[in-house]
C-alpha cells in the first residue's frame, strides 16, 4: 500500500546510510552535532557533520540502548553480551561486564553524570566520575521492563511486572514509592515538566499519577485509561503545556495512537484524541523539541507527522521494509530514523520556522 499524498513538504531527506542489521537505537547529542546510531549486528556508529565513524564493528551480538549524559560528555551503550561500554568524546573509557544479563535499558541522570541500566530485576547505577557502581537496586518482582529519571534527577523510577517502583536518589536506601498495577508496566515516562509519571501497560491501559501524590507517601489516586486494542507500546510527552497547564501524552498500540489532554477539572481526567494513518504495528513515537508536532514510525515503512498532533501533515518514506526507531534533534530541525533493514535517515526542516502551536 502506498501511503496518501499530501501537499506538506515540511521536511526533505537530508542523509542516508545503511547499517549491517536492524537499526535498534538512535540519539542525538545535546547539542545537536552528533547522532548516534546501533544495531542488531552489534554495530555503534556516529554520524557527525555529515560523516559516519564507527565506533565499534559488528560483534554478532545485538547493542539495543544508547544514551548521552545530559552534557554530552559521556556515551553509554548496552546490549546481549550484558557489556556497558562507555564513551567519553569519542575516547572509549570503561566496559561495565554484566554477563550473562542482558542489557536492554540504560539512561543518564539529568543533573549528574549517573548512569542506570537494567541487570535481569537489577538495576545498577554507576557514576561515570568516579567510575564505580553507587547502588543495586533490586525490583524484585520481574526482568526490568522501564527505566526513567525525573527531570530534576531526585528521582529514578523502575517499571515491570505490577507496576513501578520510585526510588529517592539522595536516600538510596529508603523502601521506594511504589505505584501498583495488577498487570506488568511496559512503557514508563515522567512528563517534562516532572509533574506526571505514566505508565503503559499490558492490560490494555495507561495509569497516570501526579508526582507529588506518589512521591509525599500519601495514598496515590492515579488515572487510568481504558480501551486500548493490545498492549501500550511506548509513550510520549510533549515538553509544552497546552492552556490547562500539563503537556499532551501520547501512546501508540498496534497501529493506533491515542493523544491524552488533561481537562482543567481533575474529577473529569484525561480527554482522549485518536489518531489513526498507519496500517501496521507502531514501533515508536516522539514529540518535537518545545512543540506539539507529533512523529510516529511504523512496520508500515511510514513515518507520519502530526501536526499539533492532531492530523497528519507529512509523510516520510524510504525504507524497504519498516522503520525501527525515531529521534528528534534538540532544536526540532532534523528528524532522524532507524529502518528494520539497517537504513539510517535524517530529514532537514525546509524552513526554521516552527510554527507548530496548539489552539
Amino acid at each position: 500500500m502506498n501511503p496518501p499524498t499530501l501537499n506538506s513538504q515540511e521536511f526533505t531527506q537530508y542523509y542516508s546510510e545503511t547499517l549491517s542489521d536492524y537499526v535498534t537505537a538512535i540519539a542525538w547529542s545535546p547539542d545537536g552535532k552528533t547522532l548516534t546510531a546501533t544495531s542488531a549486528a552489534g554495530e555503534v556508529v556516529l554520524w557527525q557533520n555529515s560523516d559516519l565513524t564507527t565506533l565499534q564493528n559488528g560483534t554478532g551480538e545485538s547493542v539495543d540502548c544508547v544514551a548521552f549524559s545530559k552534557d554530552g560528555q559521556f556515551l553509554a551503550v548496552g546490549g546481549q553480551d550484558g557489556k556497558v561500554k562507555i564513551w567519553r568524546e569519542n575516547e572509549f573509557i570503561a566496559t561495565l561486564e554484566n554477563a550473562p544479563a542482558w542489557v536492554d535499558k540504560l539512561a543518564w541522570s539529568p543533573s549528574s553524570h549517573l548512569l542506570a541500566f537494567s541487570l535481569g530485576r537489577y538495576v545498577q547505577v554507576w557514576d561515570a566520575d568516579t567510575q564505580e557502581i553507587v547502588v543495586t537496586l533490586n525490583f524484585d518482582n520481574s526482568s526490568v521492563l522501564g527505566i526513567d529519571w525525573r527531570c530534576d534527577g531526585e528521582y529514578l523510577a523502575i517499571g515491570g511486572y505490577q507496576g513501578v517502583k520510585v526510588w529517592n536518589c539522595q536516600n538510596w536506601d529508603d523502601e521506594p514509592y511504589i505505584l501498583n498495577i495488577p498487570s506488568v508496566s511496559l512503557a514508563i515516562a515522567w512528563s517534562p515538566d516532572g509533574k506526571f509519571l505514566a505508565s503503559g501497560n499490558m492490560d490494555r491501559t495507561i495509569t497516570v499519577v501526579e508526582s507529588h501524590q506518589l512521591c509525599s507517601g500519601g495514598e496515590a489516586q492515579p488515572w487510568i485509561m481504558r480501551g486500548f486494542p493490545g498492549k501500550i507500546r511506548q509513550l510520549a510527552w510533549s515538553e509544552p503545556a497546552t492552556q490547562q497547564g500539563a503537556p499532551l501524552l501520547a501512546c501508540c498500540s498496534v497501529d493506533g495512537i491515542v493523544v491524552w489532554e488533561k481537562q482543567a477539572d481533575d474529577s473529569l481526567g484525561w480527554e482522549a484524541t485518536i489518531l489513526t494513518n498507519h496500517v501496521d504495528i507502531i514501533q515508536a513515537i516522539t514529540f518535537a523539541p518545545q512543540s506539539f508536532l507529533l512523529a510516529s514510525a511504523a512496520a508500515d515503512g511510514w513515518i507520519c507527522l502530526w501536526k499539533e498532533a492532531k492530523q497528519v501533515c507529512q509523510i516520510l518514506t524510504g525504507v524497504s521494509s519498516g522503520f525501527s526507531c525515531l529521534a528528534w534533534h534538540p532544536q526540532g530541525h532534523k528528524l532522524a530514523a532507524g529502518g528494520e533493514n539497517g537504513e539510517l535517515f535524517v530529514w532537514s526542516k525546509l524552513t526554521q520556522d516552527q510554527g507548530f502551536g496548539r489552539t
